[in-house]
């Protein structure tokens, strides 16, 4: 449930360092995620998990702002990871929207905190953000500490016994990573070319023009 995968921090006054106004949560948390792959997955790979976050000020009038929006991607090798996310927040039309948040608090939201990065409705090719005004605000720095555990599922057949699936194997969650990002990569390229082939002008993907 949304209740299980989500958490709200303490509130931290900010120090200056330098010309930057900085908050040292050390908000300490703890996530477990098991992944069964079943016989419909055997020839997919599983979107890797996303953490979005969001980060609010609390002024002395106890009047809460939106200060920034930012989303990444949980590392998918063990170890010590420390990323540092920009985040950034949406922008009201005019002058007054910025006024009314200054003096009275508050400031525009998102209803749906997917649509930091690819919205969970959408379902078309291309996602366009067109007049959605923001502006950067800052950075977030985690330090994570991952774990990976792979358990082996033999089963009996006439030739013995195999292995299930990479994704079972000891290292088999960095490798079917590592060839999620490959094929992503690539779907990427192919992507931009087939967008520049569109782009050509007709008299040079003409056979003549070909032929000479």
């Amino acid at each position: 449930t949304f209740q299980e995968l989500s958490g709200v921090t303490q509130t931290c006054a900010t120090k200056t360092v330098g010309s930057e106004n900085v908050a040292y949560f050390c908000y300490l948390f703890n996530l477990d995620m098991l992944f069964t792959q079943g016989d419909k997955l055997e020839d997919s790979l599983p979107q890797w998990p996303v953490l979005y976050f969001e980060v609010l000020s609390l002024d002395f009038w106890q009047r809460y702002r939106v200060e920034g929006y930012g989303s990444l991607v949980l590392p998918s090798s063990p170890g010590l990871h420390t990323l540092t996310i920009p985040t950034w927040r949406p922008v009201g039309l005019g002058v007054v929207a910025e006024l009314r948040r200054f003096f009275i608090g508050g400031s525009p939201e998102l209803e749906d905190l997917t649509y930091i990065r690819i919205p969970s409705t959408f379902k078309g090719e291309r996602l366009s953000r067109f007049g959605f005004r923001t502006e950067t605000t800052g950075s977030v720095t985690f330090r994570l500490h991952c774990l990976q555990q792979s358990k082996t599922f033999l089963e009996s057949s006439t030739l013995g016994h195999r292995m299930r699936s990479v994704q079972d194997r000891p290292g088999g969650v960095s490798q079917q990573s590592s060839i999620y990002n490959v094929l992503e990569a690539f779907q990427r390229a192919q992507r931009r070319m087939r967008e520049a082939r569109e782009s050509l002008a007709q008299d040079l993907i003409s056979p003549s023009a070909s032929a000479v």
